[in-house]
């Protein structure tokens, strides 16, 4: 329509029953729109909603281990965590010392690194072994998502 002034913009848009919305108020001049605004604010909403239909939410999940673990019970949490990766979460492994274990951290180290080599089919490491405290914790994330 061209450069309009406001008071001829609005007597348009009164004209055929729409609403006058200031699309760029930053650019010189501001450049208006006539539009039913009311429906372009609900397709608005419903462009939202169906967005966030189609998102994935990555969910944490933990798998609690001791240094002192058999083989069998490490292959049971490990399975487990193989579920979660599948379905695209991303897994914590923590590891609890007690005692006199805290002395033995390579054999917390050679467990994490046989789970990681179990698991890189699936997933890979995204947090490296670190310890805190009394535990040490590693996080895998899915490769599939």
């Amino acid at each position: 329509m061209g450069i309009l002034t406001v008071y001829d913009a609005l007597e348009k848009a009164r004209e055929v029953d729409l609403d006058l919305v200031e699309v760029a108020p930053t650019s010189d001049p501001p450049v208006c729109r006539i539009m039913d605004y009311g429906k372009w604010k609900y397709e608005q909403k419903k462009k939202e909603h169906k967005a966030k239909q189609k998102q994935h939410i990555v969910t944490l999940k933990e798998v609690r281990l001791r240094p002192k673990i058999d083989t069998h019970d490490r292959q049971v949490k490990v399975d487990r965590a193989r579920k979660f990766l599948d379905k695209g979460s991303k897994v914590q492994f923590t590891m609890l010392f007690r005692g006199r274990e805290m002395a033995h951290m390579e054999i917390a180290e050679n467990i994490f690194s046989g789970i990681v080599s179990e698991l890189e089919d699936v997933g890979k490491v995204e947090a490296f072994p670190k310890r805190q405290g009394r535990r040490m914790t590693m996080i895998m994330a899915s490769t599939k998502f």
